[in-house]
């Protein structure tokens, strides 16, 4: 059976990539393409890192697995809280690989923070790693724990640049950092992809994304892209290993800004009351300027390590507050409905929930530009979802013209604009491609969703696959394999995260670890 090397790509879109793969700047791109099977995939709502990383691999929607944003929201018990790995209930696409006998290698995927014990490697990735919105973690990111030494000091490995990037007008020390991390990421994956001998690796470019929503097409993206090409290019070459690419969704540029909670209030579903960050905004102190002068001056890490988080989160984005902090802007009281960015629509119990929903979902139909509706469609979350974990989920989902960022700000007064920071916004139109043994030279194939990639992934490793994966096994395979459904792993009897003698010797023996 051959080993199994999958590059995650966070927004990669065929939309952006189709006229430099015609011009010939993607070549090795192309010649995957060529050599193989590729695709567009949808997809979960809402098309978003979290949750749409863990739809890949857990093979279900976030109604199988419980969560749907980077937040998690329960208006009944007044609380936001932001959602890390110990929030996904479900077992992974290396959780299975494991039980068949098969060593994983899982890097800088979202998701996936705290780290948690696999038969491998595991390095966490952003953005759930980040303590703070101005500094990044040092330690405690990597499973075992001591592999952390291995890559800072070998590959001076970090989890979040620095400096972070703030703004589409900083194309200098904050783009070269970028490139510098996600060279780094393949320079790991393949270190360790070779020196474990593990039969699967999967590694995710993160920050590719931000690049795409600060600049989109422009120069710094498409240098990105280029690095890339030349990564798949030597990936390929592996011998006996199959190459696959995914993302998580896909991008667009952006058209229109959609302040959501603001058009709430606006309209009578939510109602408002007086926070700190309403003495803040009057005097033009946001949150994207304080970072701008931080830079400037210099003194990012000092506000970083003096000012508690507690403080920094009391200055308002421009868009306004977000997160926990929307809920001290919102009269619960006089609410019938609060939203997360992108999509979900949680609805107050306190009212009569489905009379509510009914309306809401006409009148966001009718919220349109000069372009028409922004959304294609407005779905009831049961509609959406499938799952133990969907009455857990927003009770309305709505699906954006690509083009159109729904921003969830709570304060910033301002109901639709054109594009503000973001150049470019996240679509359900994701890619997928596969090339190597054990796949079939296909060239395009029909639309994919993102929940048959575990399951394809599986059957192509020679695994079952569990009863409880949503998506198909997609025919796209060198030779028929065979293979059967199984029982699910059940994630509360996964194994601590604590390392053990076995892993440490192993460590030890690779050089790791004194």
């Amino acid at each position: 059976m051959s080993r199994t090397f999958v590059v995650g790509l966070d927004g990669a879109s065929w939309r952006l990539l189709d006229p430099w793969i015609e011009a010939g700047d993607l070549p090795n791109l192309a010649l995957l393409r060529n050599e193989g099977v590729w695709a567009e995939h949808r997809s979960c709502l809402p098309p978003v890192t979290f949750p749409n990383w863990k739809c890949y691999s857990s093979g279900k929607d976030p109604g199988g697995f419980g969560v749907y944003w980077f937040e998690r929201v329960d208006l009944a018990n007044g609380e936001i809280t932001t959602a890390d790995s110990r929030d996904y209930r479900t077992a992974e696409l290396w959780d299975y690989l494991n039980d068949a006998g098969l060593s994983t290698g899982v890097i800088n995927m979202p998701t996936m923070y705290p780290p948690r014990e696999i038969d491998g490697v595991l390095v966490c990735g952003g953005p759930a790693t980040i303590e703070g919105e101005y500094r990044s973690i040092e330690s405690g990111y990597t499973y075992p724990n001591d592999l952390a030494d291995y890559l800072e000091a070998e590959f001076d490995y970090r989890v979040h640049p620095e400096p972070l990037i703030s703004s589409n007008d900083e194309r200098g020390a904050e783009v070269e950092e970028i490139l510098s991390l996600l060279d780094a990421r393949f320079e790991v994956a393949l270190d360790l992809f070779e020196r474990e001998e593990l039969d699967f690796m999967h590694v995710t470019l993160f920050y590719l994304n931000v690049l795409h929503h600060f600049f989109w097409d422009d120069t710094p993206t498409k240098r990105a892209w280029t690095l890339v090409d030349e990564w798949l290019g030597r990936l390929s070459e592996l011998e006996d290993t199959n190459l696959v690419v995914v993302s998580d969704h896909g991008s667009a540029a952006t058209t229109t800004e959609f302040y959501i909670n603001e058009w709430l209030a606006e309209n009578g579903y939510q109602a408002r009351q007086r926070t700190i960050e309403d003495l803040f905004r009057p005097l033009g102190i946001n949150r994207e300027n304080v970072l701008s002068v931080a830079k400037r001056i210099g003194i990012v890490d000092l506000l970083a390590e003096t000012v508690p988080e507690r403080i920094q989160q009391l200055v308002p984005q421009s868009a306004g507050v977000k997160r926990g902090r929307k809920l001290d802007a919102i009269n619960l009281d006089g609410t019938k409905a609060v939203a997360s960015a992108q999509g979900p629509i949680y609805l107050n119990p306190e009212f009569d929930t489905q009379s509510v929903a009914k309306q809401l979902i006409d009148d966001l139909k009718d919220v349109s530009d000069a372009d028409g509706p922004l959304f294609t469609a407005v779905n009831h979350g049961h509609d959406v979802y499938t799952g133990p974990y969907t009455s857990e989920g927003p009770e309305i989902v709505v699906d954006q013209r690509p083009g159109v960022h729904v921003n969830d700000g709570v304060g910033g007064g301002t109901v639709q604009t054109g594009p503000d920071r973001w150049a470019a916004e996240n679509t359900p139109h994701g890619i997928f491609l596969a090339a190597g043994p054990e796949f079939d030279e296909q060239g395009e194939i029909d639309p994919i969703s993102i929940l048959d990639i575990a399951p394809t992934l599986l059957v192509s490793a020679g695994s079952d696959v569990p009863s409880d994966m949503h998506g198909e096994v997609l025919p796209i395979f060198d030779s028929t394999p065979s293979w059967d459904r199984r029982d699910p792993i059940d994630p509360e009897k996964r194994d601590d995260p604590q390392q053990d003698d076995h892993v440490t010797d192993r460590l030890k023996q690779l050089g790791y670890m004194e």
